[in-house]
């Protein structure tokens, strides 16, 4: 049975570099604005001073994942009020997600006066290998250009780029950072369309062997925008703790399998209940005081492909998920 550490060398970077020339190429159709930074850097705009839309929120959800994924729009009758559904599949879903499309990578930056900070998503993490989960991860990318997605209403400043373009070894006009707030239509879209990395993530700190998971499939409701970065949040948050469903298809023992999807839906979490941006003001901002096992899809499906069985847990709740969208 092929495992992640079978799976050919392949660059998520420069997958990922060929989006993306597709994507400046088609950014006025998109409503994308496309500039050069103060290093040099390309700037996308995808939700700032530039509209974008949907149609880019989907292509900057394949570039978040390194061109090993697709992130496709269709309806479901999961959610009948909210039928809009992200829907993302991958055949190297470890890669793809977690070395990845994961937001991993702290930038923060004190030095202008303003505060900035940032998470950043993509590709370039797998250059740049800063976070302690790449130690968990038999993956590194090798490539002369670097992509970075961040969740933020600006482009970062100059010395976070040049922190990026050293970080993962490339010259800073080889670096493409993608910008887009969480509020916008691009920054909401892309966010939903994690529903399978979250999974994942989670199945990590489960302590289940990633090596294990072959193949995955999730799914969550599109959600609408909110002008309030809290509430946006929030609702990001929420359509995958409330009505994402991802299937895992993994091999090793069957009770392994089993076990997994126990433990893996969202409700098996003591913070269950309440819409995320509750939560999130009754701890006072602090993402540490939640318990990071909230972050995970509403139901789980994990198919042990060496039995051929099936195990599901966990369930779509539209009660909480539309108090989080209306």
């Amino acid at each position: 049975m092929a495992t992640m550490t079978a799976v050919p060398a392949v660059s998520v970077n420069e997958r990922a570099a060929n989006l993306v020339s597709q994507l400046v190429a088609d950014a006025a159709q998109l409503r994308l604005g496309v500039s050069r930074g103060k290093l040099g850097e390309t700037l996308i705009d995808a939700g700032s001073k530039s509209l974008g839309g949907i149609a880019a929120g989907l292509r900057i959800a394949a570039i978040c994942m390194g061109g090993l994924g697709d992130v496709t729009l269709t309806t479901s009758s999961a959610t009948p009020r909210w039928p809009w559904t992200l829907v993302v599949r991958s055949s190297n879903p470890v890669i793809a997600c977690l070395a990845s499309q994961y937001a991993g990578w702290r930038l923060t930056d004190d030095s202008a006066g303003k505060p900035f900070f940032a998470l950043g998503s993509g590709p370039a993490r797998a250059l740049a290998r800063r976070e302690p989960l790449f130690e968990h991860l038999n993956y590194a990318d090798s490539a002369a250009q670097a992509t970075l997605v961040i969740e933020s209403s600006g482009p970062p400043p100059a010395k976070i780029v040049a922190k990026v373009a050293a970080d993962c070894a490339v010259k800073p006009d080889d670096l493409t950072i993608v910008f887009a707030p969480t509020q916008s239509l691009v920054g909401g879209t892309q966010i939903v369309a994690r529903s399978l990395e979250v999974a994942l993530h989670k199945t990590h700190e489960l302590g289940f062997p990633l090596e294990h998971v072959v193949d995955g499939v999730g799914a969550a409701p599109l959600c609408p925008p909110h002008p309030d970065f809290i509430t946006a949040m929030g609702r990001t948050n929420d359509a995958i703790i409330f009505a994402g469903r991802v299937q895992l298809y993994v091999t090793g023992p069957a009770d392994d399998a089993r076990a997994l999807a126990e433990k893996l839906p969202s409700n098996a979490s003591r913070h269950y209940g309440r819409p995320f941006a509750q939560i999130f003001k009754e701890v006072k901002g602090d993402f540490y005081a939640i318990d990071p096992m909230l972050f995970s899809p509403a139901e789980i499906t994990v198919t042990a492909l060496e039995s051929g069985e099936s195990f599901h847990a966990g369930e779509i709740n539209l009660g909480l998920l539309d108090a989080s969208f209306a």
